[in-house]
């Protein structure tokens, strides 16, 4: 084989290259090469390349080396199908056996059953349990996203025995950073940092060095409700407990950066009116089967907009310019409330909006849109009596546009706080469905202060 023409740091990183060493079978410098890089580089690397290069990859590295890859990559949820189909089933249960539990366990959850059962058949007893222990937890709870590979110590041992237990299930653990103390009973007891542990004395006692006021959560705990503690606090682990609190599993600051992610994307589709975001790489039916239920419902809302104004056919007939306006006041109410729906729904995802302060946001969004409506309808009044000269409709267009912008806010604002008193996810407020509202409600005030002063316009 030729030498390359690349230096070292080029070639850790170049994609050609290491493709060439697959494809001439250099198999020693491929394996030089790739398992040099970050574990991120490695997942990039063997997402782009095609099947039959996977195929290779996998004669080359062993289901432990592999298992690296498959816990840093980024896929859809059905992709992981796809990529283990490319694999020998008894490879394939090889490598989410060497797999850290939770994220064996996110794997698992995208297979149906029977492939599942065939994987998990393959495995040892001992792996099977912890992962069919982690299956058993609800979605989206704190026990299914859990690791059980964490270090625990007695609070009676002594830091000696402490570190001779840290030294033989380190390697295991997916974090060491936090060093967890229980009793007897597997209950938790306290928290140990790896530096104090490392500091104290060796025949100190764990329970005399330990910080009792641990910050735990329950298997059953809300995912969300688990990233917004571990934010708060500025965790890199923190312990999972179950009623009893015996000790479950621990929670990592990855696993987290995943929900925080999961959870954005998953508020951004409802905001958007999407079921679930659309993949770049996903075709046009299944993109459109997404989006089609919220349209539908849009649609309908829609034409209860339509049927509205037929009430009021005869007051535009007598006014055919009040029309034009309906665009501009449905448009600014829209945009208004979607504001205050985007800042209620940021305050409740980041627990900034609780209890007293869910009044002082509503006051301070009233308040807020009475200010903006006032500006917007004195401009617009000075626009239309500039373009029309027509000062009384100008008026009535201002004090509509006044109107259902403070209106527009409230419900912004309200709708959100009100789902989320009733359990239900906030985010299903979406800007759509809060567009749609206000714009029946700004045809109502606009058109319904036009019949009233029908006589003045005229």
């Amino acid at each position: 084989m030729k030498e390359p023409k690349y230096d070292n740091d080029e070639v850790r990183y170049n994609e050609e290259f290491l493709q060439m060493l697959l494809l001439e079978e250099e198999i020693e410098v491929f394996r030089e090469q790739f398992l040099a890089l970050h574990p991120y580089d490695q997942a990039q690397f063997y997402e782009k390349v095609g099947p039959d290069i996977r195929r290779t990859i996998y004669s080359y590295l062993s289901p432990e080396e592999l298992a690296v890859i498959f816990e840093a990559i980024e896929l859809q949820d059905d992709e992981y199908e796809h990529f283990l189909s490319e694999m020998d089933t008894s490879y394939g249960a090889a490598m989410l056996s060497f797999m850290y539990t939770d994220d064996a366990v996110d794997v698992l959850n995208e297979l149906d059953n029977e492939q599942r059962e065939s994987y998990l058949e393959m495995m040892d007893s001992e792996t099977v349990d912890e992962i069919n222990e982690l299956l058993g937890y609800a979605e989206y709870t704190a026990g299914a996203i859990m690791t059980t590979e964490y270090v625990s110590i007695l609070e009676n041992s002594t830091v000696r025995s402490a570190m001779a237990v840290l030294r033989n299930e380190a390697p295991n653990a997916e974090t060491i950073y936090y060093v967890f103390v229980v009793n007897d009973m597997r209950q938790l007891t306290g928290v140990i940092s790896l530096r104090d542990l490392i500091i104290a004395k060796e025949d100190a006692l764990i329970s005399d060095i330990m910080s009792e006021r641990v910050v735990s959560v329950k298997v059953t705990d809300d995912q969300e409700d688990v990233a917004q503690i571990m934010r708060d606090y500025n965790f890199l682990a923190i312990p999972v407990i179950d009623e009893n609190r015996e000790m479950q599993g621990i929670i990592t600051v990855d696993d987290i950066i995943d929900v925080i992610d999961e959870e954005a994307s998953d508020d951004y589709s409802k905001l958007a009116g999407i079921s679930n975001m659309d993949d770049i790489d996903s075709g046009p039916f299944k993109a459109a089967t997404k989006r089609l239920p919220w349209l539908i419902i849009l649609l309908f809302l829609g034409m209860l907009t339509a049927n509205l104004m037929g009430q009021f056919e005869e007051t535009l007939d007598k006014v055919a310019l009040l029309a034009v306006f309906i665009p501009l006041i449905s448009g600014t109410s829209g945009n208004s409330g979607t504001q205050a729906l985007a800042v209620a729904i940021r305050g409740i995802a980041t627990g900034e909006v609780g209890g007293h302060s869910k009044f002082k946001l509503l006051a301070r969004e009233c308040l807020t849109g009475l200010i903006t409506g006032v500006v917007c309808g004195i401009i617009v009044v000075g626009i239309v009596f500039i373009w029309k000269h027509q000062i009384i409709i100008g008026l009535l267009v201002g004090v509509a546009i006044c109107c259902s912008i403070v209106v527009a806010t409230l419900a912004g604002s309200f709708i959100p706080l009100l789902m989320h008193k009733l359990g239900i996810d906030p985010a299903v407020a979406s800007g759509p469905f809060i567009t749609t509202l206000n714009d029946v409600t700004s045809i109502i005030i606009y058109l319904g202060l036009a019949t009233t002063f029908i006589n003045q316009i005229m």
